[in-house]
């Protein structure tokens, strides 16, 4: 066993010591301990320093007391990922970056970048960051020991240097080649009491004193008027000018920290943990920085652990069967390396561009957005102090200056819907559906799920697995904000919205039109415009689900009740459409034309409005064994006969001003769609159309006046909550009798 501080083993040891075992499938209780809470079994450790000796530590306990993880306990161990190797938090951390300067138009693989930070090419993050792209301009950085500068480098000379300090064990800024710094380039200890710096090196950092010491140095590092701000370094180098240093807590870096509002540079990636405070961040998003917070940049490393455990598990499983040996599972694992990085990489690559979406959204989704926080907050998940938001007034008040939350409040919000849909999804028990089946397999790389696809289907964590990847999923595409809000809106669980979710994305087949939208060759403002239109027609269809199934919260029994009604009227459904919603229809197509999108794009996007209202009409079909296709014909006459289309439709422009207003216009949305669907359900005669027509002759004198009604709402110019709401009062009036 390796040799670490007696306090780590002791430390380690007595985790194990309290906590749950798993013998013979059987969960055991440690000796001794009394429990006043439920079976866990499930702990793990991650070393932050001198990972792969202190994993190696931890596992031999793990496996001295015969604990089920065994060498999954601790990962990055020799068994394990590397994460330095594998660069996997820095490649995390630069899709964030890839994400922030394409929105701008610029592809930091391609086009140079102007970049200063804080790290050296020995460390993890910041050596591995700044070997990702060719193109990187290296301006300056400092480290704990020197203070680098090089005011005009050559992006080639400049690289293949910072890769040779990165190939050399425990390099400093110090061991830089002199010669390659461009005119005015120095490198200096930060012991020294003043530094002289160049012509060249004052106008690459904005400073006029000659001379200086290197606290101020390293400050203007930190405002100088780069593309990008690279943080790898231990320390909190930024906050807001409302905060004093002795809010931040590092004191080591006081003389040198600066405020978010001093912040110069177009982008910030935040490699390293608190880089920034949450209030500093907010400040420099507040006045246009591209920023996000550290625990989405730098999750990949964490990512990778999990990751790792879960791969581990079934694996070790097989070895204490016998069935698979230590030597063949540990070439398994080095085999499946890059697979295991594609799969960390592409979480991040969704959960930057969700944030995007969400962004994209403004003050529009502000109601919603705010809406959310207070129901995370009622729940115990959210600490508003902690997290830095600000009251829901003064949130609310942002619609005034037409501002949404900006991408680091964003960012709370998401990982926190993610926590309460994550627990909500494992009530489901998703591994037992065996339609969601396919879904385990995809959480594990390709080259061992089918050679040990028994292990994997009796993997201990399959429906906490299962849960967070579908709350991943739905967060990612949907927004932060649907979930939580459909449980006020339709009244439904978060368990019910998951359901709801994983049949809509299987029954209109939506992964195929994320697939088409993200491979598209568009500007990348147009393609989170698309995934946002995408969100708000899927939205609409949970609602759908939501309001026509009850309580039922199975997958597969909602697949059954519903996918014939569903592809019987999606084939016919061209044919089928309303005037008013052929006009609409019409209008979206030639707005995605105009933005650039594929005729496949198009189509999907326009097929998924023209389908509003499916999954009602084919519910009340199942239900009452009616021909799907009279079934929406009924509907389809019954919405012309009333003229409501025109009404429902101005729902989608309208802007709520508050979250009562926007609950009010949310149920609006699908009272068109419902008071129609409850009127059918009504009807006692297997043939609809026949009845729906019978009814509009006995009408007449009614529905004029309901029409003209309608046509006064037309002609107002302006579109009010209590307008649609009068309107939708009256149709409903109506269709009671």
């Amino acid at each position: 066993m390796p040799k670490v501080p007696k306090a780590t083993t002791y430390f380690i040891r007595s985790l194990l010591s309290i906590t749950d075992n798993i013998v013979e499938d059987r969960i055991v209780h440690p000796h001794n301990v009394v429990i006043h809470d439920g079976d866990d079994p499930y702990v793990v450790v991650a070393a932050d320093k001198g990972t792969a000796t202190v994993s190696d530590v931890a596992n031999a306990l793990a496996l001295e007391r015969n604990f089920w993880l065994g060498d999954a306990f601790a990962s990055g161990g020799s068994n394990g990922y590397d994460h330095k190797a594998m660069g996997i938090t820095a490649r995390g951390a630069w899709i964030s970056v890839q994400r922030h300067f394409r929105e701008m138009g610029i592809d930091v693989q391609t086009d140079p970048i102007t970049v200063a930070g804080v790290g050296d090419m020995s460390g993890d993050v910041f050596g591995n960051g700044m070997l990702l792209s060719k193109t990187i301009r290296l301006i300056a950085a400092f480290d704990h020991r020197h203070i680098f500068i090089d005011p005009n480098p050559d992006p080639a000379t400049s690289w293949a240097e910072r890769q040779r300090l990165f190939e050399l064990p425990r390099s400093s800024w110090d061991d830089y080649d002199r010669k390659l710094l461009s005119k005015g380039g120095g490198i200096y200890a930060r012991s020294e009491k003043t530094i002289k710096l160049s012509p060249q090196a004052r106008d690459a950092l904005g400073i006029e004193s000659e001379v200086t010491d290197p606290s101020t140095l390293m400050s203007a590092i930190l405002k100088s008027a780069v593309d990008l701000l690279w943080f790898g370094g231990i320390g909190t180098y930024v906050k807001a000018s409302t905060q004093s240093n002795a809010d931040v807590g590092d004191p080591a870096n006081d003389a040198i920290r600066v405020d978010g509002l001093e912040l110069r540079a177009r982008a910030l990636g935040e490699g390293a943990n608190l880089a920034v405070t949450q209030a500093g961040r907010i400040e420099f998003a507040e006045k246009g920085g591209r920023i996000n917070t550290d625990f989405i940049d730098n999750s990949a490393g964490v990512d990778c652990s999990d990751n790792e455990v879960n791969i581990k598990i079934p694996l070790n499983r097989q070895m204490r069967d016998g069935r698979l040996t230590l030597a063949k599972r540990n070439a398994l694992l080095v085999k499946m390396t890059e697979d295991v990085a594609e799969m960390v990489l592409e979480d991040n690559r969704l959960q930057t561009l969700a944030l995007s979406v969400a962004e994209s959204r403004g003050v529009r989704a502000l109601p919603g957005h705010v809406r959310t926080i207070e129901l995370l907050e009622a729940s115990g998940r959210l600490d508003r102090k902690v997290e830095g938001l600000q009251s829901s007034e003064e949130l609310l008040r942002r619609k005034q200056e037409s501002r949404g939350l900006t991408r680091p409040e964003l960012a709370v919000v998401l990982s926190m819907s993610k926590l309460a849909l994550q627990e909500a999804a494992e009530t489901l028990k998703l591994a037992d559906d065996k339609t969601v089946e396919r879904e385990l397999f995809e959480a594990f790389p390709a080259p061992m799920r089918k050679a040990h696809a028994d292990a994997i289907r009796a993997h201990r964590l399959r429906n906490e697995i299962l849960a967070t990847r579908v709350a991943n999923r739905l967060v990612n595409r949907l927004g932060p904000s649907v979930a939580l809000d459909m449980t006020e809106e339709e009244g439904a669980s978060l368990a019910q919205v998951v359901s709801a979710f994983l049949v809509t994305e299987q029954l209109l087949d939506l992964p195929k039109l994320w697939a088409q939208i993200e491979k598209a060759a568009l500007p990348e403002a147009v393609r989170v415009e698309l995934f946002a239109i995408a969100a708000d027609s899927v939205r609409a269809h949970l609602s759908d689900i939501l309001r026509s199934v009850g309580d039922e919260a199975s997958v597969t029994a909602l697949s059954k009740l519903l996918e014939r009604g569903v592809h019987k009227i999606s084939a016919a459904a061209t044919k089928l459409l309303r005037a008013e919603v052929r006009n609409e229809a019409e209008a979206r197509r030639e707005r995605l034309v105009s933005l650039g999108a594929s005729e496949d794009i198009v189509g999907g996007l326009v097929r998924l409005f023209e389908l509003d209202g499916v999954f009602g009409i084919a519910a009340l079909a199942a239900r009452k064994k009616m021909d799907e296709l009279a079934l929406t014909r009924a509907y389809t006459r019954l919405g012309e006969a009333l003229g409501v289309d025109w009404a429902h439709q101005q729902i989608a422009r309208f802007v709520p001003g508050d979250q009562w207003e926007r609950l009010l216009t949310a149920n609006l949305a699908r009272d068109f769609e419902q008071l129609r669907i409850d009127f059918l359900a009504r009807l006692r005669s297997k043939d609809p159309e026949t009845a729906v027509d019978e009814w509009i002759a006995h009408q007449g004198p009614r529905l004029e006046q309901f029409r003209n009604l309608i046509d006064r709402a037309r002609t107002e110019g302006s579109v009010s909550a209590p307008m649609l709401a009068q309107i939708a009062a009256q149709a409903r009036i109506l269709l009671a009798r």
